[in-house]
């Protein structure tokens, strides 16, 4: 006698197994509150892109998307400069609370012609959203017909655990596995662990696959401003600038470092007085003299901005030695061609993130602010959820389920 349920286990298996096969992981904060933070995005250029095109696709300033990957704003024209295609950008995104998980939504997308909602998710945004979450967001009935001109909403995956991991400053981006990643290359290029990416990412070994999204800790350099100022909270992370109190001041954190400098930024803009009161010292400077009871260290830094005004602090203080200098990312040219190895070799040393070299400068010192998401353990780090996102598979669904049907005929004969 034949066992009538065997046909229907054999079912559960192979329907398990293509689910498996149509499915990549990417990390979920859960969130309950209106907060948002600044999130990062690693975005491959699907073709050869304006500075201002790739800023458009993710309505945000172009200057700040090339700061963001400690590219020069002074050259001529630079919004306009063309990137090459595959070249890997961090782009700046606001990460908000939406329907109780953390997601970008600021995200808009104007259809044109041929486009669909595949096309939409696995070529223009590389995968990092899927048609299906397009579709949810936009409550699109059919998705085989979109009219030319729709703005859609872009649910871009995002994190911010407070602002921290392992009670250090840190901001969060969201990176998808290529074929060539391993765990590993990921945490050396980025200066974590294992450890730390595998307890971010709630994940229980160390396997990631291509198309897997995951919240990635880029140690940061947090600021003291008063809470009245309007740039209260910046944190910039490491190897990257950004520009703050109406373009004025531009704002870096040394590669391994905890210290935020600012300094004017190279922009002809007008300006309020960047001069420390008391003091011949503009912002930035810094001087030290060596006495008998150690390093007498003056410095003019930067404060935050409020009602258009440019806030600095003087501050004097006796340290045991001088302070040398530091390893900074330098603004580089914008690049007209993909840097060698850059996309598809695995993931370099730490001090490399794929545009530039590594130079020496001297910076200021000034205390981050810390923090921990509550409930979660900060030596631990914050851990995630993950959830399963749709991705294409080269096999149609029906001819899967065909072949299905017909095994099982086979099997109950």
């Amino acid at each position: 006698m034949k066992n009538p349920e065997k046909p229907v286990f054999l079912f559960l298996i192979l329907a398990s197994s293509f689910a498996a096969m149509a499915t990549a992981k990417s990390t979920i904060e859960p969130c309950s509150n209106n907060d948002t933070c600044n999130a990062m995005l690693g975005y491959t250029l699907y073709t050869d892109l304006k500075v201002s095109e790739i800023a458009s696709l993710f309505q945000v300033d172009p200057i700040s998307v090339l700061l963001a990957n400690a590219i020069d704003i002074s050259y001529p024209d630079v919004e306009n400069h063309i990137l090459p295609a595959k070249l890997f950008m961090k782009i700046p995104i606001t990460c908000s609370c939406v329907d109780g998980i953390r997601k970008s939504v600021s995200t808009r997308y104007k259809t044109r012609p041929s486009d669909t909602l595949g096309s939409i998710a696995d070529s223009v945004y590389g995968g990092l959203v899927s048609a299906e979450q397009i579709q949810e967001a936009n409550s699109v009935i059919d998705p085989t017909v979109l009219d030319v001109g729709t703005n859609l909403v872009i649910p871009l995956p995002c994190t911010c655990f407070n602002g921290t991991d392992n009670s250090l400053p840190a901001v969060y981006l969201s990176y998808m596995v290529r074929e060539v990643d391993t765990l590993t290359g990921i945490a050396r290029r980025y200066s974590t662990t294992i450890t730390d990416l595998m307890n971010v990412n709630a994940m229980g070994a160390p396997d990631v696959k291509a198309g897997d999204i995951l919240a990635v800790p880029l140690t940061a350099c947090a600021s003291n401003f008063p809470k009245y100022t309007s740039d209260y909270g910046l944190i910039v992370p490491n190897g990257s600038y950004v520009l703050t109190a109406g373009h004025c001041v531009q704002c870096s954190c040394a590669l391994g470092s905890l210290d935020l400098y600012c300094e004017p930024a190279s922009l002809a803009v007008s300006c309020s007085v960047m001069q420390c009161r008391n003091s011949n010292l503009m912002l930035g400077n810094i001087t030290s003299m060596q006495s008998t009871g150690g390093c007498n260290v003056t410095t003019c830094s930067y404060n935050g901005f409020a009602n258009g005004t440019i806030l600095t602090t003087l501050s004097v203080s006796l340290q045991p030695r001088c302070p040398g200098t530091k390893q900074f990312t330098p603004l580089i040219a914008p690049p007209d061609t993909l840097p060698k190895d850059m996309m598809y070799a695995p993931a370099p040393s730490p001090e490399f993130d794929g545009l530039g070299p590594i130079a020496s400068a001297p910076r200021s010192s000034v205390l981050p602010s810390s923090g921990f998401l509550p409930g979660v353990n900060p030596a631990n780090g914050p851990a995630g959820s993950v959830s399963a996102a749709s991705i294409s598979v080269s096999h149609s669904p029906i001819a899967f389920l065909i072949s299905i049907a017909s095994f099982l005929f086979v099997l109950s004969v």
